[in-house]
């Protein structure tokens, strides 16, 4: 077995950083209405500017390909062309269509040559499990290198006139309808923009980051989706998809809209991944002093102290010194959010020879975990 270095790592933000209050205008109002929801959303997840593929004239200037697209172009250089790309893994929760894959449209943008692709489905979690394809290719010596990525372009499913079929068919049943909260609550959560990896079987440039384990765990055998979309869910919380409904109610449903079940996150999200956390870091030995830069992708702030709580309750506390976030900055890019956090990490000088970085990343999809402890060479 070969082992794996990232290399290089690359971010693409489209446009220019937004502001709490340009969102609105943004995204559009539903109803003609302001949202009831979005200062307490902000409130609690404490995000101050995001990226939006929107231009200041509201036209859509990159698709979720595209956007990942330009992250990779930015590894490239006289050493590393495009052409040199043997494997393509990119994971994404906003794929810009049902088929052809993410990674196949992304590889039609780079028109770069014949390689190896792979389309990880899944929400925040693809992006890793983009990662560890990446990582087992090289390590197993199929490939030499491979370019990793993680992206997002939310924007257009957060539209106004996403949601505007649905109220008009609930103005005919109530005087006074309001979007649902568990659609509201993530139009003011979500953030475009890609990173990506170049791994390598030898180390190369000024700082690579050797991979030294990934793990993943899935907790869909004991609940029921929490996030999600093309589908609704029912009572029971069976998911019924898409398919199955009419045509017609596609829209009047805003079927295809992203939806989060609030109550089962706040129940779950935290419990579970110290679990999961508290098992790979068993499964290696890893002690919470082992650990210079923790690197946990939280959808808001408002979790940060509580997740701080529970690792000290299940005893893997991680000092607060050692914790690395700039979703402040970049809003939650999902899949994405690790690859620019990392960015910024690796190029905040921080960094020593020896330092372990350890990266956290759940999905509530149907709440999945995935880990990767890194060592700086």
């Amino acid at each position: 077995m070969k082992e794996v270095y990232i290399n290089k790592i690359s971010k693409f933000l489209p446009n220019r950083p937004i502001s709490n209050d340009e969102m609105e205008d943004k995204l559009g109002t539903i109803n003609g209405k302001t949202s009831k929801g979005r200062r307490i959303v902000l409130r609690n997840n404490q995000i101050k500017t995001r990226y939006y593929a929107i231009d200041d004239n509201g036209n859509i200037t990159h698709n979720n390909a595209q956007l990942t697209k330009e992250a990779i172009v930015a590894l490239c250089d006289a050493d590393f062309k495009a052409e040199d790309i043997e494997l393509l893994s990119c994971g994404t929760s906003s794929p810009d269509q049902i088929l052809p894959s993410h990674a196949a449209m992304v590889h039609g943008f780079l028109k770069n040559g014949n390689l190896e692709i792979n389309s990880p489905s899944g929400a925040c979690v693809s992006g890793m499990n983009a990662l560890k394809y990446g990582y087992m290719s090289v390590k197993s010596g199929e490939t030499k290198n491979a370019v990793c990525t993680g992206s997002e372009r939310t924007s257009s499913w957060m539209m106004s006139d996403t949601f505007e079929e649905e109220v008009k068919h609930l103005e005919t049943l109530e005087d006074n309808p309001i979007l649902a909260f568990n659609k509201d609550f993530l139009r003011w959560m979500l953030s475009d923009g890609a990173g990506a990896f170049l791994l390598e079987s030898e180390p190369k440039g000024n700082q690579p980051l050797k991979i030294d384990w990934m793990e993943g765990y899935s907790y869909a055998h004991e609940i029921e989706a929490c996030m999600y979309a093309g589908s609704d869910k029912l009572e029971d919380g069976f998911l019924k998809p898409w398919s199955e409904y009419p045509s017609d109610q596609w829209s009047k449903k805003s079927l295809f809209a992203m939806k989060q079940d609030v109550k089962l996150l706040s129940e779950n999200i935290l419990v579970k991944g110290v679990d999961s956390l508290k098992m790979a870091m068993a499964k290696h030995d890893l002690k919470p002093e082992d650990v210079d830069y923790y690197l946990p992708h939280v959808s808001s702030y408002y979790f940060k102290d509580s997740l701080y709580k529970e690792m000290v309750a299940q005893g893997v506390e991680i000092p607060w010194e050692n914790w690395f976030m700039n979703l402040s900055k970049v809003g939650n890019v999902g899949a994405g959010s690790i690859y620019i956090m990392l960015e910024e990490l690796a190029n905040s000088g921080k960094l020593k020879k020896g330092d372990k970085i350890l990266l956290s990343v759940p999905e509530s999809a149907r709440f999945a975990y995935a880990y990767a402890l890194l060592t700086v060479c």
